[in-house]
């Protein structure tokens, strides 16, 4: 029996961009699943021409930790997801490249977000500027080894799903793994 999409039978909006949807599905179950309606995203892994990563460590409230990342954040609307992605690593860390390359996307969580993570690996950046940060941003700009991220990732020390998914793609991208 094919899987078919369910059936919705009437939307509704909590607030802008959270919509409560009453779906049946085939056989015959109604229920109502909340769905996040958030804008693209772009996540960017910076190398140094030696080899450091260039990561972020912030404050994520919604499981209340100081969490290491890749510089990333959301693509504005009619933004380009890499202009996107080189927006962000130069506001958050100050630093750019003039080689970036698209390295994947993902669905954060197609279950009950519409969006989109592009993915983008950028090679030998510079630090150029001082970070440019949002008035809810405080971030600490770290450089690492990527071999020690990698084990950081093995021991299970970064955290957040969908930078050790950028962090992948990047590495099959560096023929790291196959």
């Amino acid at each position: 029996m094919p899987i078919t999409p369910w059936k919705i039978l009437e939307s509704s909006y909590l607030r802008p961009g959270f919509r409560l949807d009453k779906c049946e599905v085939t056989n015959g179950h109604v229920f109502e699943p909340v769905v996040f309606e958030f804008s693209p995203w772009a996540n960017i892994m910076a190398l140094t021409r030696n080899g450091d990563v260039v990561l972020v460590r912030q404050y994520r409230h919604g499981v209340r930790e100081v969490l290491m990342e890749f510089a990333g954040g959301v693509v504005d609307e009619g933004e380009d997801p890499l202009e996107g992605a080189r927006r962000e690593l130069l506001e958050e860390t100050g630093y750019t490249s003039d080689r970036i390359f698209e390295i994947g996307s993902f669905y954060p969580n197609p279950a009950n977000h519409t969006n989109k993570l592009h993915c983008y690996l950028a090679l030998d950046v510079e630090k150029v500027a001082e970070p440019h940060l949002d008035v809810t941003e405080e971030i600490e700009v770290l450089l690492l080894p990527l071999d020690e991220l990698i084990e950081m990732t093995r021991r299970g020390e970064f955290l957040h799903a969908l930078h050790a998914a950028v962090l992948f793609r990047a590495l099959l991208y560096l023929n790291r793994i196959s």
